[in-house]
Order: structure tokens, then sequence, then C-alpha cells
């Protein structure tokens, strides 16, 4: 089951080109806003599906291209996300030591909406192509072998990123929890519509050109494992998010009037805008690219704008 909100947030189920409305089947849910709905709706999931499923059957569908997509999951109790977890098309010597880190809910966006680079002195803006698990009942303490059994589904997840930020070794707070640094959409699928999810190609375009392209078979700490040790140091509850980490080499500089699209096999294409009122520049060169160029550091400098440095 595919499960997203449009307009008003309605619930809906997705069904191909079409959604169709079944809020009624879960109006008494309890709840005071669009996130705890969903929420509640994720931990009784069990006792609603045959309702939800029943109504999806009797509604009228609505094209997708005629309703405006909500993100799918507005309020997630906790949105924790792997660091360094990819190895890198199999260049990395070893896996990485896992580590993970949090964003805030407040930065979550949705499908059309835009990220807004802030006025602060980042080396550069990057968006990560991610997908992202679904927590479909608590989780504290689980063991890797136990690990699947507490997802609920599956999302497309873009982690926003202001690299390079003074001071040195005080980032990850300021870098990633900024406001609107983390689309997600454009709908949830279940579990049960995704066979393996160790195998999904995961696709990353700005502005039509395609700049990460990477499969979910190159985890280095595998979904069970990273479920297993994130719940290890603290609980994880219904409707959070749980993202799976990149392909670094991939990555590029997010600009003013770009639009990103990701898109992870089976789960939809989540589509996004930029902007960036400094108007900012910087090459559209990957990380890879750069690398092979002989150029300093991880990523591209910035051309012009506030905050270059002078050549």
């Amino acid at each position: 089951m595919k499960l997203a909100y449009f307009d008003d947030f309605n619930l809906g189920v997705v069904k191909g080109d079409n959604v169709v409305d079944v809020s009624r089947a879960v109006a008494d849910i309890p709840h005071t806003d669009p996130g705890n709905l969903m929420n509640g709706l994720i931990a009784q999931f069990d006792a609603y599906r045959a309702r939800i499923a029943q109504a999806a059957a009797d509604g009228k569908p609505v094209p997708l291209a005629s309703v405006q997509l909500r993100p799918p999951l507005p309020r997630p109790g906790n949105i924790v996300c792997m660091a360094v977890n990819y190895m890198e098309n199999g260049t990395l010597p070893a896996p990485p030591p896992i580590n993970a880190f949090h964003k805030t809910a407040n930065a979550v966006i949705g499908p059309g909406d835009t990220m807004v680079l802030p006025d602060v002195p980042a080396g550069i803006f990057e968006g990560e192509a991610e997908m992202a698990l679904v927590i479909g009942k608590t989780a504290s303490h689980v063991p890797a072998t136990r690990a699947m059994d507490h997802v609920f589904g599956y999302v497309n997840f873009i982690d926003g990123s202001a690299r390079g930020l003074p001071p040195p070794h005080n980032v990850f707070y300021q870098m990633k929890s900024r406001d609107t640094f983390a689309p997600v959409g454009p709908w949830i699928v279940t579990r049960d519509e995704i066979a393996d999810p160790q195998s999904l190609s995961v696709r990353l375009w700005v502005n039509g050109v395609l700049r990460q392209d990477f499969s979910t078979s190159d985890m280095a700490h595998r979904i069970p494992r990273c479920i297993e040790w994130v719940s290890s140091i603290h609980r994880l509850d219904p409707g959070d998010l749980l993202a799976t980490g990149t392909n670094h080499r991939g990555l590029s500089a997010l600009q003013n009037g770009d639009q990103v699209d990701l898109e992870t096999s089976e789960l939809g294409r989540l589509s996004i805008r930029v902007r960036d009122d400094l108007a900012r520049t910087w090459a559209r060169t990957t990380r890879l690219e750069h690398r092979e160029k002989g150029g300093e550091g991880p990523f591209t400098p910035q051309l012009s704008g506030k905050y270059a440095k002078a050549t």
C-alpha cells in the first residue's frame, strides 16, 4: 500500500497515477494534526488496514497530477540519519565505523516544496539521496535478527547539508538541522510491497542531469544492523524515520533555482526546488569529478556571491 497526504492533508492511498481519499476510514484515530494522525495510524495499522483498503476500493480516484502532495510524514518523532554508510561503489577498503546523527523534524518538507539555503558561510550546500525506513512499532534494544519486524515501510529522503561551517569540529547540528533540509515523499510504501530493500536503485537528478546513481546493496551496514545499533542507544517509535545514508561520489552543489528529483525504485519520485536569496554559485562538478581533476578538499569551491573566497 502507498500512503500519501494531499491538498489539505487528506490521507490518500495511491493507485497508479491516481489517489483515493481514505480520511474517513481513520477519523477515529485520536489526533490533533496530520503528524500525529499518521504516526497513530502507523502504530495501529494492522487494525485499520482492511478498513483503509475497502475505502480505497470504494472511493473515487483522483489524478495525482491534479492534487498537491504533502510530506507523508509531517512530524516524525525522530529523524535519525546514518553517517558514512556506503562503501562508495566498493572503493572503501573496509566498512567505516557505524555512526549516525539526529535531524530536527522541523526540517521536513514535501513534494513540490522548496529547500531554502540559509545566509551562512557554508563551503557548499548538498542534498544527499537516501532511502529511509519508517518505523512501525516501538524498537528498543532490538537484535538484528528481529529488526525488520519493526519496519513499517520505506520512503525517499533528501538529507540537506550546509558543509564546511565554522568552527571546525562543531558542524553536524548546524550543518544538518536547518529548516527545509529534510525533504520526504512522495508517499510511504509499506514493507510488504518491497521484496528486497537491499537491492533498490537510488538516483538523484539536478535540473534533469543525473548526479547520484547507486544501489542500496552497497550499504556498509545493512538495514537490520542499523536498527539494532540505533535502538541500542535510544528507543524508536512508530512514525520515526531512519535514513540509511548515501553514496557521496555523485554529490554536487545545490544552487538557486535548481530542481532536484530523487527516485528510489518502487518508491516513486520526490521533486523539490531550491532557493538561495544570495544567488551564490558553484561549478556543477560532482565530488568524484572534483577529485579526479585534482581539486583540493572534498568538494568544489564556491565561485561567486557572498562568502566566496577571493582567488
